[in-house]
């Protein structure tokens, strides 16, 4: 079993800054992809950015130039540094994990609980 943890979330202004982190325990052979999603109230979850274990990355465009994602293949964590955040931002981010558990296994997604941001003044 792989358990995914978020931390970092929390109330911020318009214009600041927050830092997400996110690590990965339990078995695990390989981590594919892991990134963020995000759901804000009464809208659909949406992909925020995710990173590839080779470092390659990509970005919702609504995200593009404020947020990046990082990695640290040794720990199994991921963090995502938002800056410039806007009220629109605000929502639950969700870390998610693609592992595969044992050598031969097929990889399958695994997903945190969550932890919300709150952008306002």
């Amino acid at each position: 079993q792989v358990q995914l943890v978020e931390s970092g979330g929390g109330l911020v202004q318009p214009g600041g800054s927050l830092r997400l982190s996110c690590r990965a325990s339990g078995i695990i052979f390989n981590i594919y992809t892991m990134g963020w999603y995000r759901q804000a109230p009464g809208k659909e979850r949406e992909l925020v950015a995710q990173i590839t274990n080779g470092g390659s990355s990509n970005y919702a465009d609504s995200v593009k130039g404020r947020f990046t994602i990082s990695r640290d293949n040794a720990k199994n964590t991921t963090d995502l540094q938002m800056n410039s955040l806007k009220a629109e931002d605000t929502a639950a981010y969700y870390c998610y994990a693609d592992v595969a558990t044992l050598r031969f296994d097929p990889r399958k997604t695994y997903w945190g609980k969550g932890t919300l941001v709150t952008v306002s003044s």
